[in-house]
């Protein structure tokens, strides 16, 4: 079986679109409009006709099977509004993603977004997770480390402002993937430096923190094969030593885990070259940053299963944990539907 654990909802009918947009409309009004939930106005065969039609057709197209799916990462928009803005687009998000998966239980297995917005403690994201977990069955939730988008305003992950959080995902055993959203500083390019630099961030942040020793069963996903990360791993490795923490292998490999969101074959070879096995996780984004065929190849950018099945380097066993064993593991509320 092949398990993408990276998807997001890019494809959202018209409806979504409105209900922002009169959210954008209103806090532009004033700032501090706190409003209501309110409706988004989709129909079921609107949902079925925008995922047969787009993530379903490339599913069976590139030979993958089940995508653990959450809301468009770049539309979390945790920048925009307030507490309130956030936290019902956030419900409405997961609503959305909820339904997708009910029409489509062989295919797609939900995961959350969290209603993080600048300034607001990240413990007040903690129902929301409970909700998607315990009452509409998600499996994990995608993690913020920068709901400012771009100006980096807030506590780093290694702050105790993350425990409650942390402490309820141990206790539901969920994993989070760390993921930004768009970009609103012009410094930052949203799928470019933001997306991959926020991944090598995170992962600074948690490495050289006490997180994972208050926390040994937590279980953490850098997207985009670790930003930076494994092309940098000597430096990552040399500053935990004269910093005086543990190798990584010990003090964060237990709990850290990468996707292959990577783009070219070289660079897929290079995660798999580095990264232990078991602690990499297949994946694609696919329908997400980049969208075109690759004139090198003559192949879709992101049709990454094809750089795994190429690798020299791996076993037909190592290639079946990355495909599916490793995500099983991590995402041990992920129930099959055959």
């Amino acid at each position: 079986m092949i398990i993408d654990c990276h998807g997001h909802y890019t494809t959202t009918p018209p409806g979504v679109g409105t209900y922002r947009d009169q959210q954008k409309a209103d806090i532009a009004k004033d700032p501090s409009y706190k409003g209501e939930k309110g409706k988004v106005i989709v129909s079921d065969d609107e949902i079925i006709e925008s995922i047969v039609t787009n993530q379903l057709r490339l599913q069976q197209e590139r030979g993958t099977d089940l995508t653990i799916f959450s809301p468009r990462a770049s539309w979390m928009g945790h920048h925009i509004g307030n507490q309130y803005t956030s936290q019902y687009w956030t419900e409405h998000q997961n609503d959305l993603i909820k339904r997708v998966c009910d029409l489509f239980p062989k295919n797609f297995a939900p995961v959350a977004q969290l209603p993080q917005s600048p300034g607001v403690d990240p413990a007040k994201s903690v129902a929301e997770l409970v909700r998607t977990v315990e009452e509409m069955g998600f499996i994990g939730c995608n993690l913020n480390p920068d709901p400012s988008g771009g100006h980096w305003q807030d506590a780093p992950l290694g702050d105790k402002s993350f425990y409650p959080l942390y402490e309820k995902m141990c206790e539901l055993d969920v994993p989070a993937m760390i993921h930004v959203s768009a970009s609103c500083n012009d410094c930052f390019h949203t799928t470019g430096s933001h997306y991959l630099g926020a991944d090598t961030t995170g992962f600074q942040q948690l490495i050289m923190s006490d997180v994972f020793k208050d926390f040994p069963e937590l279980k953490i996903i850098i997207p985009h094969g670790g930003g930076a990360v494994p092309y940098h791993w000597g430096r990552f490795r040399g500053l935990m030593q004269d910093q005086g923490y543990e190798p990584l292998e010990v003090s964060a490999l237990k709990n850290i885990y990468f996707d292959t969101c990577v783009y070219h074959q070289k660079g897929i070879d290079l995660l798999l070259d580095i990264v232990p096995t078991e602690n990499i996780l297949f994946a694609s984004e696919m329908i997400g940053a980049v969208r075109g065929i690759d004139p090198e190849t003559g192949h879709y950018f992101d049709d990454t299963k094809r750089y795994i099945d190429n690798n020299t380097l791996l076993n037909a066993e190592q290639k079946k944990m990355i495909f599916e064993g490793n995500a099983r593991r991590v995402f041990s509320r992920l129930k099959i539907v055959e």
